[in-house]
């Protein structure tokens, strides 16, 4: 595979804001808001750093896939590498998660944070932790096959 340093440039930049957002919400920003905010605080902030962020995830999203698509296609799909197969695949599974977060406990989160309902603003806000929690996880499977996984063969 021929090295194209702009679009590897693309494609790991926008790994880094989302999977650096996800290491910083739910490892750093989580936790502490837990431990200091009130539920209408905390769900009230919850709600604004998720509308921030998420802007900025469908943007990584869009350049990490298309970037993603044009390595993995410059000399065929069917030449790429396993791990470069692994890497799409995981990456498939991530933007499932994503879209799944945003459009259902997303908006769950949203419409009780407006309706001051902070029973169903925590059930919503649960559920996008471990769904975070799960993509995290991916996005390190995913770099780590991007970094070492050549060395599998």
């Amino acid at each position: 595979m021929s090295f194209d340093p702009p679009l590897l440039f693309l494609h790991v930049a926008g790994v880094v804001v989302w999977v650096g957002g996800m290491f910083f919400a739910y490892v750093c920003l989580r936790p502490e808001a837990a431990s200091q905010l009130e539920p209408p605080l905390r769900l009230r902030l919850w709600r604004g750093v998720l509308a921030r962020f998420f802007t900025w995830v469908w943007v990584a999203v869009a350049v990490v896939l298309a970037s993603g698509l044009a390595l993995i296609l410059r000399h065929g799909f069917a030449a790429a590498p396993l791990y470069q197969h692994i890497m799409f695949l995981l990456g498939l599974v991530m933007i499932a998660i994503y879209a799944f977060v945003f459009f259902t406990p997303y908006a769950a989160l949203t419409r009780a944070v407006a309706a001051e309902d902070w029973k169903a603003g925590g059930a919503a806000l649960g559920r996008i932790r471990q769904l975070v929690g799960t993509n995290l996880t991916l996005g390190f499977l995913t770099i780590a096959m991007g970094t070492i996984g050549r060395l599998l063969g």
